[in-house]
């Protein structure tokens, strides 16, 4: 694939990766915004390469999900690294003062139900329902065997719906 056929691709998938990116970057906007940025510039500099084993948004989402993870090792290793420095804990962050007032809505209790999943069924739920692959495709994304992906997506719907308080709605 050559670079322009690539950066039709990226442009039409932004939107998506920008959904996915924040799920992966555990709701952190900014965290986001810059672990999309070296996913990008690593498909367009080709340290990132699709080989058209999968569908190109199931390469891309897997492609965000490893730089992710990878920056959130590196921030980790920074507070470590500053905390030794400075010699103290950092201070840990307070709930969000609307928090409890987002639980009563119906998306609250939905996010707050996703939430309390393992993480490995909210991925799936989140790839299947949101950004609309199918569990194969998931699966491949989460680096995951296609049986794998179907267990978590059965018992993370099963899970869902009992926290919800709809067993009826499985």
């Amino acid at each position: 694939m050559n670079e322009v056929e690539l950066r039709q691709q990226l442009e039409c998938a932004h939107a998506e990766s920008i959904a996915w990116a924040v799920t992966c970057c555990r709701g952190n906007r900014d965290d986001a915004d810059e672990v999309l940025q070296t996913v990008y510039l690593s498909v367009l500099d080709g340290r990132a390469r699709f080989e058209e084993r999968s569908t190109f948004r199931t390469w891309l989402f897997g492609v965000i999900r490893v730089t992710a993870a990878a920056h959130r090792r590196s921030a980790w290793f920074r507070v470590l690294f500053l905390e030794r420095v400075a010699n103290h804990a950092a201070p840990s962050s307070a709930p969000a003062a609307d928090a409890n007032a987002e639980m009563d809505s119906r998306h609250g209790r939905l996010r707050t139900a996703l939430h309390g999943l393992a993480k490995r069924q909210r991925e799936v739920l989140q790839l299947v329902f949101y950004h609309d692959l199918t569990v194969e495709d998931a699966a491949g994304v989460m680096g995951v065997s296609v049986g794998s992906a179907r267990t978590h997506y059965a018992r993370g719907k099963e899970n869902l719906a009992r926290r919800l308080g709809h067993p009826e709605d499985l």
